[in-house]
């Protein structure tokens, strides 16, 4: 196989993505199918939020989502239907699920750049911003709905533009309650490890774990300067990758028999349709970090060394089109490893 390093069109760079909000408050960029056509089911934002500025209260019409906090500290709050409320802090290593339609907003009340990978099931996502709604209404209108005098609202600068960042004003007002643990919220990186191997580690957000998850989860998965993620597939879920830390090559094939490989660094992401063989290898000095997004809530795989052991050496030699005496010898391997040592070297 001869392998390419170009880029493919099931990657690119969230770093460098669509810029959708930038100032002095912070950043917000996202891939989207606008971006990368190949997503389906899900999509992905880069928010960056400098100390005392947040992402105003918000809600999206037609996706969850799942962060994962990167870096800082910051106050969530969650108004979810039936007018139940929480707040929560989440640091860096925690996640917390937004439910579609949940009104919520993020806020940076430490002193250092807050970061979070939000993941979103859709691959074109809508907002709504409450400030930007509350253009929407007559002042009359908004005087009835808080029985207040229709003059009050004419004092407000209202349109329907949606200010994504804004300032903060004087210091964070963060209640006690925000201390406590929360169910939208969930500690991954305080997980022990689902799976641990010499060459590498996983750990789990899927909804045995975390039960409010209803249709995605993400896997936290660290690799060794001398590990690989095997070949496999995932029957019934697609996957969208993000690259925390490290270098890496992946290869997928598509269903005409085309490969693509590429390589991947630091704030590159990808997305694998669901069933789509792929490998992840690291190519690095030290060790890579990936957050792995999926489109459910318990991820399932089929991977190539099990699938050596499934079936006799006889019909394992007329799949590969070859002599039975020039196959290989599979060590059995009745449940696959997820991440094995590259003992040979990178080719």
């Amino acid at each position: 196989m001869t392998t390419s390093v170009a880029r493919s069109s099931h990657t690119t760079s969230l770093h460098d993505g669509e810029v959708v909000e930038e100032s002095d408050l912070g950043s917000i960029r996202r891939v989207t199918a606008d971006n990368l056509p190949i997503l389906q089911g899900l999509s992905i934002k880069r928010v960056l939020l400098n100390p005392g500025a947040m992402r105003t209260p918000h809600w999206h019409a037609n996706a969850n989502e799942l962060t994962y906090c990167v870096s800082g500290t910051a106050l969530v709050s969650m108004l979810d239907d039936y007018s139940r409320f929480s707040t929560f802090i989440v640091t860096a290593g925690q996640m917390f699920h937004a439910a579609s339609g949940s009104l919520h907003h993020i806020e940076n009340i430490g002193e250092d750049v807050a970061e979070f990978v939000i993941a979103f099931r859709h691959e074109r996502p809508e907002d709504f911003g409450l400030g930007a709604t509350l253009g929407a209404f007559s002042d009359a209108v908004l005087g009835n709905t808080y029985d207040l005098p229709a003059s009050d609202f004419a004092r407000i600068r209202r349109d329907r533009t949606d200010h994504k960042l804004a300032a903060r004003t004087g210091p964070p007002d963060v209640p006690a309650a925000a201390y406590f643990n929360d169910p939208h919220k969930f500690d991954i990186e305080a997980q022990a490890p689902g799976l641990n191997y010499v060459s590498g580690s996983a750990r789990f957000a899927r909804d045995q774990f975390w039960p409010v998850l209803k249709d995605m989860s993400m896997y936290s998965l660290r690799v060794s300067e001398d590990g690989m993620r095997e070949p496999h597939w995932h029957p019934v879920t697609a996957e969208m990758g993000y690259v925390q830390h490290g270098d890496a090559r992946m290869t997928v094939m598509n269903p005409d028999g085309t490969l693509d490989t590429w390589t991947m660094s630091a704030g590159d992401m990808d997305f694998i349709p669901r069933a789509y063989p792929h490998h992840i290898e690291n190519i690095g000095t030290d060790e890579w970090h990936f957050l792995i997004f999926f489109d459910q809530p318990f991820p399932a795989d089929i991977g190539y060394r099990a699938s050596a052991s499934a079936y006799s050496r006889e019909v394992l030699a007329a799949a590969f089109n070859t002599h039975i005496d020039d196959l290989p010898r599979f060590p059995f391997t009745p449940s696959d490893p997820l991440i094995v040592a590259r003992t040979n070297p990178v080719d």
